[in-house]
């Protein structure tokens, strides 16, 4: 008795440990001052980041990463998904930015970023399966396909109203775009990608659901009781999956992060330290959401460092949580 008593304590240990490295940061680069790539790998070590998320399959950056325990998530950007659309330009693509670099822990390659029906990047919908469908050949060809995962980065954008969690579903004329990516995903035992912010999801209704700080649970779904924000909208997520034959289509949390200014009164220091302290603390725990209890879940933290330069909305240049000179922008945020 004694012997499985023990046995159970060093099992649980394990899985602790499996999840406490489960926290991952993006490693954007368009910004002004930023550090060189090795000092960039350099960072990630000395603050005991072992899981890096990229957008590009960006040489310097490869470089600076072998030989080092970093687990990396490499994008194929939006704008050569047309040309991933032939398998002999695929095969290409992975020889020279996966096999060439037999020292880098690849883990996934994401196939596209929020492409959607209904922004921007419409125009990139016809392209994203065939491009994932032959870079997963490529990846199965080189001998790799036990190693890497191949999916793509969908958002929470695609979702109709989906509040309680449990009514999640794609919007009517994303459901085209969406089904198949699910089915393929499924059928070859691949995890879908989803950015989650609740920074984007009305958070000065309730902060503190938000933030991870509410006590008392703030939505009761079919007896699930919801603390938070992130969970709801993950749950949201893994709903609109199944509707859609995907239930057990594993989903890894690719962005999730807070503007810490230039975003209204939620953005504030305060409130991003609040947000990214408490989100690893969540994801870093066994919990898991009230829809899939226990379930470790896989997250990277948006990002690594502000980015000036970056398009859009002015808060979308304050998400770093380190600032170009390698100084932590926030106390207290221990990833190990």
């Amino acid at each position: 008795m004694a012997s499985k008593l023990l046995l159970l304590v060093v099992l649980a240990h394990l899985l602790i440990v499996k999840d406490a490295q489960s926290v991952g940061v993006c490693y954007g680069r368009n910004g002004d001052g930023l550090p060189s790539e090795r000092d960039v790998v350099s960072l990630f070590q000395r603050n005991g980041i072992t899981k890096m998320r990229i957008y590009d399959p960006h040489q310097p950056t490869l470089e600076a990463l072998k030989g080092t325990n970093i687990e990396l998530m490499i994008g194929v950007p939006n704008d050569a998904l047309q040309s991933l659309n032939d398998q002999n330009a695929a095969t290409t693509w992975v020889r020279d930015n996966i096999q060439r670099y037999p020292d880098v822990r690849f883990r996934y390659i994401a196939v596209g970023n929020e492409v959607d029906p209904n922004n921007g990047n419409s125009r990139y919908v016809a392209f994203v399966l065939r491009a994932m469908q032959n870079v997963h050949n490529a990846v199965r060809a080189a001998g790799l396909g036990n190693q890497i995962k191949v999916s793509t980065a969908t958002y929470t954008n695609l979702l109709g109203p989906s509040s309680p969690p449990s009514n999640g579903a794609f919007r009517d004329n994303v459901r085209g775009f969406i089904e198949p990516i699910i089915a393929f995903l499924a059928q070859n035992n691949l995890p879908m990608l989803a950015n989650i912010y609740p920074y984007f999801g009305n958070p000065s209704s309730n902060l503190a659901y938000a933030l991870f700080t509410a006590t008392q649970p703030v939505v009761n779904d079919n007896g699930r009781q919801y603390f938070n924000l992130f969970d709801a909208m993950l749950d949201a997520h893994y709903a609109a999956q199944a509707r859609l034959g995907g239930a057990n289509v594993e989903i890894v949390v690719s962005e999730s992060g807070w503007a810490s200014a230039e975003g209204g009164p939620v953005a504030t220091v305060g409130n991003a330290g609040t947000y990214y302290r408490n989100l690893i603390a969540h994801v870093r725990g066994t919990r898991g959401t009230p829809l899939k209890p226990g379930r470790s879940i896989n997250t990277y933290l948006f990002a690594m460092f502000d980015e000036n330069k970056k398009d859009g909305n002015p808060e979308e240049k304050h998400f770093g949580i380190f600032t170009p000179d390698q100084r932590p922008k926030y106390d207290q945020l221990s990833f190990n």
